[in-house]
């Protein structure tokens, strides 16, 4: 499965402006940045997949181009797929880092 290589370059430009320090990691047919070892954000397609905590999931998942991540029928937990229209600007692309950097940082303590 392909994802969106120019996705992945906005991803690895978005994150030099964050303090903390991401890696990635090929998975779910795309590549996963992640933080200390937990996933954050990725390319899946062309759409991005971000980890959300469980107290906001409900609000994420009334946004507009948001839908919950399903590969199997079954929606996983603390995931979801934001459609292109949803990351179009460099600002909403960082809001959604920000939020899966917020669920790694929550899987430390």
């Amino acid at each position: 499965m392909a994802y969106d290589e120019e996705l992945a370059k906005r991803i690895r430009h978005a994150i030099t402006l964050f303090p903390e320090d991401f890696t990635e990691k090929k998975m779910f047919g795309g590549v996963a940045f992640l933080y200390q070892g937990k996933m954050t954000v990725g390319p899946v397609k062309n759409e991005l997949m971000v980890r959300v905590i469980k107290s906001k999931m409900e609000n994420v998942l009334n946004q507009e181009f948001v839908r919950p991540m399903d590969f199997t029928g079954k929606p996983m937990k603390e995931f979801i797929f934001v459609s292109p229209e949803g990351f179009s600007t460099e600002e909403q692309l960082q809001n959604w880092i920000e939020l899966g950097l917020e669920h790694a940082k929550s899987k430390l303590k």
